[in-house]
């Protein structure tokens, strides 16, 4: 809990300022609670018991200006508040993003992320804002109250706080079990938001298998179990009604017992009626809302907030960008030793101890079948997948443990469904590299071949939407996008699919020109003409050559050529090959290529 405190005191830290004008409106707002009984016990003693009912009246009209005055101070309070809840807020929310984007350059799905993002940061939010009000309105009722109790005599203030002071204590006593079983509740709302998420992703195979009954007992037991929770958590119930019966309610027997003794010390009976009034009207309720503020909204706040901090970014790891250290010049583009990589625990490996070098500047095509490993491969490449065992360096730099951020400073990868994003076609362009100026935006869209499409989307201030676009049109934008970027090394996987073979050469030849080292998953088989070296997987084995040296020593790759060439399917992936390259037929590969390309590298 010491991260939730130190959140906290920074969060209250960062709004010093709407922090102090909000207690300047509620220390107006608590005038009320200071004069209520003071000016009730003056109206009593001083005018209508003394016979002079006007002055009573005029104590009473003071009262009667206190609670207008009071009413501007709770206006102006609450409207402070959000200056104060809704940075917070927002800096919650890009911590969650940040934790759930760094999740993902991991290899990790982690469904509980729409929980917090949705859920609990709002819960967080609202509990936070009831909180603050709460604790404010505590502090400033019950210190009137007590200024107010003092002021009409010293015992009274003592016979009034001794009991408070004990119910405050029995709360604070029962504090950690209502922590702990809030936290219980919490945990089990997100193991449900879990794997409902996964019940509904696979509704159809469970329908299709048979399986639905049990899917739904499934679901049924983490529903059970919430329930339990809530239950436990209901218990607590009685430590609260515990403390506020000892801290609000014992103050009154007590002074009516101590009434005749008061009375006899030169107490008047206003006094004594004013002395009820604060503990009835001032330190009862602001006891009862502090204790079901906290044990309600607070302990949801400390939990949850707890919870949502463990799996965040903290703000200096997702805050501004990352400065990468400067690549190894010596080092290879890209460089995979011994990698394996399997989707789950018990799957055949995709790939089985694969090496990999390419070069500084290099253009590598990577082909094979359908399903088997390209894309795989290209995720190992870019760092978005995790190897099950091995290594990958980009530019030198491990993929392992580095941040998303320093990995896009050595790579740019193009997927075949490219990522477009509503906001102007500038900032769709310069996403990678923000500081660009827009003449050099026009310049690389015109070396590209793109500066019609540009123009027909309305130039650079025009605004993109995703859904109006074509999916060539996207992979253009996403290429021009990656073109810009500062990344050396380009890995585009299939992102020409849905553009003609003349655009297609175009933007693969303005990538080969670029600085840097490309890398190709091939779509056609002309990409692998183009480039220098073609890597091609085979099933069992990879070979890797030229595209002329391939033809000559490669069975394979030939047939991929001749189907190509005859007008068949795609090459790069055959749907129903007939030279056996079957997507999911295939063992694990194993390839051993490292060296060929040391041996073959410029």
């Amino acid at each position: 809990m010491t991260t939730v405190g130190a959140t906290v005191r920074a969060a209250l830290s960062a709004r010093r300022g709407p922090l102090l004008r909000l207690a300047g409106w509620s220390l107006a707002e608590a005038l009320p609670a200071a004069l209520t009984g003071l000016l009730t016990a003056r109206a009593v003693d001083d005018g209508f018991l003394a016979g002079r009912p006007g002055v009573g009246l005029l104590w009473l009209g003071l009262l009667a200006v206190a609670v207008l005055v009071g009413a501007l101070g709770t206006r102006q309070a609450y409207g402070l508040l959000g200056a104060v809840v809704e940075p917070f807020r927002d800096d919650l929310l890009r911590r969650v993003v940040a934790g759930a984007l760094a999740g993902a350059s991991d290899g990790r799905v982690d469904d509980a992320a729409v929980t917090r993002l949705t859920h609990q940061v709002e819960m967080v939010r609202d509990t936070w804002a009831g909180l603050l009000m709460v604790v404010r309105g505590f502090v400033f009722a019950a210190g009137a109250a007590v200024v107010g109790l003092v002021s009409l005599a010293a015992p009274v203030a003592l016979l009034v706080s001794v009991p408070v002071l004990v119910g405050l204590l029995l709360f604070a006593a029962a504090l950690p079990a209502m922590v702990a079983r809030q936290r219980e509740y919490v945990l089990a709302g997100e193991r449900l938001g879990r794997d409902a998420v996964v019940a509904v992703a696979g509704h159809r195979d469970a329908t299709v298998s048979g399986a639905g009954d049990r899917v739904v007992g499934w679901l049924g037991g983490h529903v059970d179990a919430q329930a339990r929770v809530e239950r436990r958590l209901a218990v607590m119930a009685a430590a609260r009604s515990l403390s506020l019966a000892v801290g609000g309610w014992l103050p009154v027997p007590l002074l009516l017992l101590a009434g005749p003794w008061l009375l006899r010390q030169g107490l008047g009976p206003g006094a004594l009626l004013g002395a009820l009034v604060y503990v009835v009207r001032g330190i009862q309720p602001a006891l009862y809302t502090l204790f079901q503020g906290v044990a309600a909204g607070g302990l949801r706040f400390v939990v949850t907030l707890d919870r949502l901090l463990s799996t965040c970014v903290p703000p200096e790891a997702s805050g501004g960008a990352a400065t990468a250290p400067a690549p190894d010049p010596t080092a290879p583009a890209l460089s995979l030793r011994a990698v394996t990589f399997r989707y789950g625990p018990h799957a055949e490996p995709v790939l089985d101890g694969f090496d990999l070098t390419v070069p500084p500047g290099d253009h590598l095509a990577i082909v094979g079948a359908s399903g088997i490993g390209k894309s795989t491969l290209a995720g190992l490449m870019a760092g978005v997948l995790r190897p099950s065992a091995g290594t990958v360096h980009v530019a030198g730099t491990p993929t392992a443990g580095v941040g998303a951020a320093e990995l896009a400073t050595h790579r740019v990868l193009i997927p075949q469904e490219a990522y477009v994003f509503t906001g102007t076609v500038r900032d769709n362009l310069r996403y990678l590299r923000p500081g660009l100026d827009d003449a050099a935006v026009l310049r690389a869209a015109d070396r590209l071949g793109l500066a019609d499409l540009v123009a027909r989307l309305g130039g650079l201030d025009a605004t993109l939407r995703p859904g109006g676009l074509s999916a060539g049109e996207r992979q253009q934008v996403a290429l021009l996008r990656a073109w810009l970027s500062p990344a050396p090394l380009v890995i585009l996987d299939e992102a020409t699919c849905h553009l003609d073979p003349a655009a297609e050469a175009r933007l693969e030849a303005a990538f080969a020109a670029r600085p840097g080292t490309l890398v190709v998953i091939a779509h056609r088989i002309s990409s692998a003409a183009r480039a220098r070296r073609v890597l091609l997987l085979d099933g069992g084995d990879a070979h890797l050559d030229s595209h002329r040296g391939l033809l000559a020593v490669s069975t394979a790759y030939r047939e991929l050529v001749g189907h190509w060439s005859g007008g068949g399917s795609d090459p790069a992936g055959l749907p129903g090959d007939p030279h056996g390259f079957q997507a999911g037929s295939r063992p694990g590969l194993r390839h051993d290529v490292g060296q060929v390309v040391a041996d073959r590298s410029r």
